[in-house]
């Protein structure tokens, strides 16, 4: 039986548990079991066939133990919630690791599973033993004395042992009342291979000599051909082929959730007592400080107390530069310590992490449906009996014309096996599978599948200004020094004094300073003019560093040049710094919140994809024109001063207008904007709040991830309607070529599984989907 792999919780309006279900073997049965359970009163449910999972959620007075036996009377199994004591920390809340993809537990390969041996086993013997059964029948110069029986001998282990699941499951079916993909393949398999029997025992197959003409066309069948035992053996394995490589495919369309969850460390060394003491790291507790030596994974998130160095966050979000850290450095959980030992204190653990909440939204994404799917199953749900109906009409129709039982069988059992409705089912959800899996290596979160269908019809994309298009934080952006002065010096001299001061301003270009010349003297003298500045005498020289009229009540006079940069750098909204030294004005230091270097790109890759990109801040209108024309974006499409609480009625008119609205953005203050919005993306560098009202994650903070999320929702769309387009198009045309004998029951075998094995290869194409650079 399949376990539970996810959690139960409570809501203002209801609760939600998420079930592992076990014994679906079609879409037919995902639908069924949907079905069963929304006709229960507060429950509204939603069955993956792909992830063998079923999300409810429920109100009033269903308990758990309704869904369950709601399920258990469908005819299949499903699974209490795990205790919250047996989930493992940094594996989200969903419980354990094996159970990710909804089977029972297993190890990383399909060798390990029990169900992908058991049905490798049942395939080879379907193809060891099948193979010689289509080949006699097949070549008429093979058919030596009485080799029908030989035949016979070897297809009866094909129906009986290698088709058992088919039959096991239209059994349970059958005795609850419906029917369902194995209903077509079982009472298809049988019958061939019962009317063979009946041949063979009392008609006139069984007579020495007896031989099997078969021709591989397409043609209407004129009843020479007996028995069907090649039908029965091929399709089955034909169709157990399909099924086995459909599961091996599922389980790597799961695998980057399961690379995802063992991304974080296994253990880790907290000082206890100024102790070094290796424990597990689910022992790990907030606001314990642990020791992270080079080459090793951070442990869980955190801030650096002790010591400095370089973290590789590239295997969690794609980001291949390392990232500088020092004490009061935020550090994030599964990353790696490339430099330096540093000293952690923990700042969340277990299921509060960001990996574990970037494996909660994967799986949240794989588990949901889009819009297409839940067509796709309303189909499912009525495409079984409806077919069963029409194979007997074509039965009764061709026995009606005359053809003889044969050509009628014939026609009917090809009509139950070329409609098995698997392409149809497995269309969307391993689309999505694969494709947030894939987004999930290139730090793009998708929250839900319905977010795919936005991406499709978005035509405006919002970008928040500071965090987003911006650094968010002061930046030494340029440096101007009169004739004669060397810019080195100028910094020197005023990133010392300025090192003193806590003002965000002196903090970045006491950064940039000593960025570009390396470690900064310490001033002497140090005093700071409220509202002013600050003055110091560093190296012997008395600097002064601040307003310009903080110099010219010394005496210093900027230049003309300087007066004109300082004009100018004002002109664009940025903070203008000048900086004198023994007795002259020597500098001009520019400071600005920078416009991050890859915004520009990405904007032009937003346009490329058809989107109208609109800049939205709080700044003022000349600073907000300044950042645009350094992106590319239009004067017109610049909405500046604008306050926190007013940027959702940004996106209101923007969609009143008839635009489709993506908003992008990281803070408190976007949250509300991020929901209102179509398509919300939250940058993963931002807060909590704007990644939940999100509904794509950017895990890094390049902007030009935004594109590569579009692209990717848009490839993975495009990727569900080119399987659903196969799906129905492969049922539409086959269906009426069976019913007028036109294919034979082991050639419609075989297009049914290539079909299915088609939508699955074609999903996994996803997996090639590349950032670009």
């Amino acid at each position: 039986m399949a376990t539970t792999t996810a959690h139960a919780h409570s809501g203002p309006e209801g609760r939600r548990v998420e079930l592992a279900i076990g014994g679906m073997t079609c879409a037919s049965c995902a639908a069924r079991i949907e079905k069963k359970l929304n006709r229960m009163d507060g429950v509204t449910a939603t069955v993956n066939y792909a992830t063998e999972k079923a999300r409810v959620d429920y109100a009033g007075g269903v308990a758990v133990g309704d869904l369950i036996a709601t399920v258990e009377a469908t005819g299949y199994t499903a699974a209490v919630p795990a205790p919250p004591a047996a989930k493992t920390p940094l594996r989200g809340s969903d419980g354990a690791e094996g159970d990710l993809d909804g089977a029972a537990p297993q190890g990383p390969g399909p060798s390990e599973d029990p169900e992908l041996t058991t049905l490798r086993q049942r395939l080879t013997t379907a193809i060891l033993l099948g193979l010689p059964v289509v080949l006699l029948s097949m070549v008429p110069a093979w058919q030596f004395t009485n080799w029908q029986w030989l035949a016979l001998t070897l297809a009866s282990p094909v129906v009986v042992y290698a088709g058992w699941p088919f039959h096991r499951a239209a059994l349970a079916n059958a005795r609850h009342g419906a029917a369902t993909m194995d209903t077509l393949v079982s009472v298809g398999t049988l019958a061939a291979y019962g009317w063979s029997l009946w041949a063979l025992f009392f008609g006139d197959a069984g007579m020495p000599g007896m031989t099997h003409p078969f021709e591989f066309t397409v043609s209407r069948g004129d009843g020479a051909s007996e028995i069907y035992l090649e039908a029965a053996a091929g399709v089955t394995a034909f169709l157990l082929a399909g099924r086995y490589f459909e599961a091996r495919a599922k389980r790597r369309a799961g695998a980057a959730l399961r690379a995802l969850l063992e991304l974080g460390a296994k253990d880790v060394a907290v000082l206890r007592d100024g102790t070094e003491v290796r424990v597990p790291v689910g022992e790990l507790a907030v606001g314990e400080r642990f020791v992270v030596r080079p080459g090793e994974k951070i442990a869980t998130d955190g801030v650096v107390r002790e010591g400095g160095s370089a973290v590789d966050a590239s295997l969690l979000t794609g980001e291949s530069v390392p990232v500088e850290v020092g004490p009061g450095s935020l550090v994030t959980g599964a990353t790696v310590n490339a430099g330096g030992r540093i000293v952690v204190e923990a700042a969340k653990v277990g299921a509060d992490t960001q990996l574990a909440r970037m494996a909660r939204l994967v799986e949240d994404a794989q588990s949901g449906k889009a819009a297409v799917q839940r067509l796709a199953d309303r189909i499912s749900g009525v495409f079984v009996p409806a077919v069963i109906a029409l194979a007997l009409g074509t039965l009764v129709v061709w026995l009606a014309l005359g053809e003889g039982a044969t050509a009628a069988f014939t026609a009917a059992v090809a009509v139950l096996i070329i409609a098995c409705p698997c392409a149809l089912g497995l269309a969307t959800p391993t689309a999505l599978l694969v494709g947030t899996g894939r987004g999930a290596q290139l730090g793009i979160l998708i929250k839900g599948p319905e977010v795919l269908e936005s991406t499709r019809a978005v035509d405006t994309v919002v970008l928040d200004k500071t965090g987003t298009v911006t650094s968010g934080s002061m930046t030494l952006v340029a440096v101007h020094v009169a004739d004669g002065e060397d810019e080195d010096t100028a910094l020197r001299l005023a990133g010392a004094l300025e090192h003193a001061s806590e003002h965000p301003i002196a903090r970045a270009i006491a950064a940039g300073a000593a960025e570009r010349t390396g470690t900064l003297p310490v001033p002497e003298g140090f005093a700071n003019v409220p509202g002013l500045g600050v003055q110091g005498v560093v190296d012997g020289h008395a600097v002064l560093v601040g307003r310009e009229r903080l110099l010219n009540e010394w005496s210093h006079e900027l230049p003309p040049a300087l007066s004109a940069a300082k004009a100018a750098a004002e002109q664009d909204g940025a903070t203008a710094v000048a900086v004198g030294w023994d007795g002259k004005a020597r500098a001009v230091l520019v400071v600005a919140d920078a416009v991050k270097p890859t915004s520009a790109e990405a904007v032009r890759r937003l346009r490329a994809l058809g989107l109208r990109p609109v800049l939205l801040t709080g700044d003022n209108t000349q600073v907000a024109r300044a950042v645009a024309a350094q992106v590319g974006i239009a004067a017109e499409d610049v909405h500046a001063e604008v306050l926190p609480e007013d940027k959702v009625s940004v996106v209101r008119q923007l969609q009143e207008r008839g635009r489709v609205v993506a908003m992008v953005g990281d803070g408190v203050n976007d949250a509300a904007a991020l929901a209102q919005a179509d398509l919300g993306l939250a940058m993963g560098t931002g807060t909590d709040a704007a990644i939940e009202a999100g509904d794509l994650t950017l895990v890094r903070g390049d902007l030009r991830v935004a594109a590569d999320a579009i692209r990717l929702s848009r490839r993975t769309l495009g990727t569900i309607k080119v399987n659903l387009f196969w799906a129905f198009a492969y049922n539409l045309a086959a269906i009426p070529l069976a019913a007028a004998g036109l294919l034979d029951p082991m050639i419609a075998g075989a297009a049914m599984a290539l079909s299915s094995v088609f939508v699955v290869a074609n999903s996994l194409r996803l997996r090639r989907f590349s950032a670009l650079d």
